[in-house]
């Protein structure tokens, strides 16, 4: 079985993707999701996050998104500090994951695929690029935030063409280019039809 990777920065549309190969039946492993699980139900995950950014981290029994984003989004440290609570377990959970999966390829979606180092276990990474005026607009729609929000986020992330540059494939989600037929050839290819 073949395992692949779905990357791209912040509003590039990846989740978009994902969800294409999952319509065709592939299993599609949602980083950010389980991330999320794992934050609301590990008690080792939730401790550590309590310990080092204090009690309101939680809110009601609930992850203080608001208020851990003000903090990591502006400051390098603190988000390194946050990627190494998380990282390691949602690494794990995929893995565990990956090995379950008996179809001729299964598909992690991550946007730090390269910054975390999970790249290397994978056969091939699929970039999902869309021009950076598109991601921002779509971002501050989805998450009702500020340009500059939206910017100091992307700015924490890889550089857009460097990461592209990694990828073994890349889909144009810019709406000049339909994204089904660019999904269908890699199916294709990765399927052997």
């Amino acid at each position: 079985m073949l395992k692949i990777g779905i990357t791209g920065g912040i509003g590039s549309g990846k989740s978009t993707v994902a969800r294409v190969f999952h319509t065709l039946g592939i299993p599609v492993f949602d980083a950010d999701i389980v991330a999320k699980d794992i934050v609301a139900k590990d008690p080792q995950v939730r401790k550590a996050l309590i310990k080092h950014f204090g009690d309101i981290v939680f809110e009601n029994g609930q992850l203080n998104k608001k208020y851990l984003s003000g903090i990591v989004f502006n400051n390098a440290g603190k988000l390194k500090l946050l990627d190494s609570i998380i990282h390691p377990a949602t690494i794990k959970a995929s893995e565990i994951w990956m090995e379950k999966q008996n179809t001729s390829y299964a598909i992690k979606e991550a946007a730090l695929l390269f910054e975390a180092n999970t790249a290397n276990g994978l056969d091939a990474i699929i970039g999902v690029y869309a021009p950076v005026e598109m991601r921002i607009g779509r971002v501050m729609h989805r998450n009702r935030l500020s340009r500059e929000e939206v910017l100091n986020r992307i700015g924490k992330q890889m550089n857009e063409d460097e990461k592209m540059n990694l990828c073994d494939y890349v889909i144009y989600n810019d709406e000049k280019q339909a994204v089904i037929p660019q999904v269908l050839e890699l199916h294709k290819q990765f399927t052997g039809v």
